[in-house]
């Protein structure tokens, strides 16, 4: 075959300059790479044709130039073209050059290079551990801002066995799932003072071999203040079930004889949990009367009147007497319009007379 037609149908971009570096010729990949053909191109100067992002193509006077990669211009972005050039033989000031697109090539250095970039921000400036184990669970990478706050130096992890290292925390089979291919996830892990949370992610055909990455993140701060607020809300709801007490206290005035004085507010709620502590009080007294003193009441609900009146029928069962003190004439309104029974309720208007009552029917 004719050399110069092997030139033109060479798999590499071949193009010829003058001394005045004039394109002299321009190969058939020339043609395809930079979308033009060889009849626009050869005869005009090379930097018109393919105009360089940076510098000149003027080195290329000298020829036998080491492979580099030159950034053409282009109107959508640019070519990446890897060349080297050569003087030809016998040709006073005649290059040849030689070379090939690299822009995929380029663009997935770039890539790679955005991609590192971002993981070390990530490793930097977040309170994240990053790490990766082979199938045998040997760690294999480790960094991360927050392996200096948990203390644990730099490449401490890389070489040891996770299964080894934490078998104490009894997570060896979700780990082992995960290097199987299983995706997992623990909350709220505890482990050298901090508090983590850590999604396991499965990798498959990875080149280091590689074959499970771990995300860990340091998330102390939120568990410490969710601990905070639960012992908050722990303590408020002791508080409350103390108040209830107070404002609802049971007192024993008289052998056999109870009295509850109740204080504030009685809504439906709060009748059942008064029910209840009365009902036990009879019970582990065996008591024979039990006073229920309204003075310190104004309002109660529709729902409540009811209630008070279950509550009188309730002592009865248990073998004693309820009695009602101390009636708010709104409360008594209350009941009238309810028409609540209180034919079979032992009332009184004031606590002294209720009790009274109680000491005649204990003489009796």
């Amino acid at each position: 075959m004719d050399p110069e037609n092997e030139l033109h149908e060479a798999p590499l971009v071949v193009i010829e300059v003058d001394a005045a570096l004039v394109i002299t010729g321009w190969n058939r990949r020339a043609e395809r790479v930079f979308a033009t053909a060889a009849a626009a191109a050869v005869g005009r100067p090379l930097a018109e044709v393919l105009p360089l992002a940076e510098g000149t193509w003027s080195s290329l006077t000298a020829g036998d130039d080491p492979p580099r990669v030159w950034s053409i211009r282009r109107p959508d972005g640019a070519w990446s073209l890897e060349a080297w050039s050569q003087a030809l033989a016998g040709e006073a000031g005649r290059v040849r050059l030689y070379g090939h697109d690299v822009g995929a090539r380029r663009a997935a250095e770039a890539r790679t290079a955005l991609e590192s970039t971002m993981l070390r921000a990530l490793e930097d400036n977040l309170e994240i551990v990053l790490w990766a184990c082979d199938e045998r669970g040997v760690f294999l990478y480790q960094g991360g801002k927050a392996s200096e706050l948990a203390r644990v130096p730099p490449d401490y992890l890389v070489g040891k066995n996770i299964f080894e290292l934490y078998k104490a925390q009894g997570n060896g089979e979700l780990i082992a799932r995960a290097i199987a291919g299983e995706p997992a996830h623990t909350r709220s892990a505890e482990l050298y003072g901090l508090y983590w949370d850590t999604s396991y992610i499965p990798v498959r055909d990875d080149p280091s071999g590689a074959r499970l990455v771990g995300v860990s993140l340091n998330i102390s701060e939120a568990k410490l203040a969710e601990l905070e607020l639960r012992g908050r809300v722990e303590l408020i709801e002791r508080q409350q079930a103390v108040i209830r007490q107070l404002s609802t206290p049971i007192l024993e005035v008289w052998d056999g004889v109870l009295t509850m004085p109740i204080v504030g507010l009685v809504d439906t709620a709060r009748a059942a949990e008064i029910m209840d502590s009365l009902l036990q009080a009879v019970t582990r007294t065996r008591a024979r009367f039990a006073i229920l003193d309204l003075t310190g009441v104004e309002v109660v609900d529709t729902g409540t009147a009811g209630h008070l009146v279950e509550m009188i029928q309730a002592v009865a069962l248990l073998g004693a007497q309820g009695i009602l003190t101390g009636i708010h004439p709104t409360i008594a309104q209350t009941m009238v319009a309810l028409g609540v029974d209180l034919s079979r309720v032992v009332v009184h208007a004031k606590l002294r007379d209720a009790l009274k009552h109680c000491l005649r029917a204990a003489r009796s």
